[in-house]
């Protein structure tokens, strides 16, 4: 009988989300002090499996995706050969790394909402305390 669980999941987000954890895990173990502060958000793969987008994150902020992104190509090598060795696949996909400007978005979305909420003044009608 076909896992009927498997296929209400594509393939590739499964995947997707096997190499997020696997880039991640392995960012730890790299000495880099550019890759301290970055975050793997997510990971998308192409249908034939043949590439895939790393997304991330950093506290820093943008200023710091250029050297983040030159980090990362550098260490690529090494990052596909674990996704290799773990990720049982037939072929490892080509790793390319971007800039998570989602996450990013809903941040500053966040920020203007909160600070709207501080400037607001309060309702008569709500307690303040």
């Amino acid at each position: 009988m076909a896992n009927r669980g498997a296929s209400r999941y594509p393939r590739t987000a499964r995947v997707g989300e096997l190499l997020r954890e696997i880039v991640a895990e392995e960012l730890t173990r790299l000495d880099d002090s550019r890759l301290d502060m970055v975050a793997i958000t997510k990971v998308t793969v192409d249908r034939e499996l043949e590439k895939a987008v790393v997304y991330f994150d950093t506290l820093a902020g943008p200023e710091d995706d250029a050297e983040v992104v030159a980090a990362l190509d550098e260490h690529r090598v090494r990052i596909q050969g674990a996704v290799g060795r773990q990720a049982r696949l037939r072929r490892t996909p080509h790793l390319v790394f971007r800039p998570d400007e989602v996450t990013r978005g809903a941040e500053r979305i966040d920020g203007i909402l909160a600070q709207l909420g501080q400037d607001e003044p309060a309702r008569p009608d709500e307690d303040p305390t």
